[in-house]
């Protein structure tokens, strides 16, 4: 079933919209999840989350592609739940290596709770996302927004591992390039 077909039966609020999109797209979603929180279980309830969300949310015809809606709403409502679990605002120890990896390019701000500098920050990161080519920017969103390990974004994109780690040091020296041009750094 394609998204356009699954945005129509959202649209008709017709029940199958659950259905058919937890066999397209659940097993992904589920992958996010339990990647962030580490859980079968809660990876099974956040989906469940997600689907009634976008039962609730998707507007029809909109969102073009139903995918990375649904995974971004997977990795927030994991995100949160994480965050609710440990009661802390950083990601888990996971987590941790994959962040450390970008430390040398961003260095926390002095005042870490001023949200203009955060959003400037965010900004810039984004600008600099779109001078890659489409393969760096989509390994770069893999490992970094997903939070995918290495082997899993080689296997997904059809690359070998090392070619992933050679683009992925990449472009961390040329964002650190980029943010010290833009005066972040």
């Amino acid at each position: 079933m394609t998204d356009r077909e699954l945005l129509a039966l959202y649209a008709a609020k017709d029940e199958r919209a659950i259905a058919e999109t937890d066999a397209k797209y659940g097993k992904i979603c589920r992958q996010t999840a339990r990647r962030i929180l580490g859980s079968a279980e809660d990876a099974e309830e956040i989906v469940n989350d997600v689907l009634l969300r976008a039962w609730r949310n998707v507007p029809a015809g909109q969102p073009e592609k139903l995918l990375p809606y649904l995974k971004t709403m997977t990795r927030n409502l994991a995100t949160n739940r994480l965050d609710r679990y440990t009661a802390k605002r950083r990601q888990c120890e996971r987590n941790s290596a994959v962040l450390d990896e970008l430390s040398e390019c961003i260095a926390a701000p002095e005042s870490v709770d001023d949200a203009l500098d955060r959003r400037l920050l965010a900004e810039a990161v984004q600008r600099f996302l779109h001078t890659l080519s489409e393969e760096a920017r989509a390994v770069f969103l893999l490992r970094y927004y997903y939070v995918l390990p290495v082997a899993d974004i080689a296997a997904q994109r059809g690359i070998g591992i090392s070619r992933v780690k050679v683009m992925l040091l990449r472009s961390r020296k040329k964002l650190r390039a980029y943010l010290e041009q833009e005066e972040f750094l």
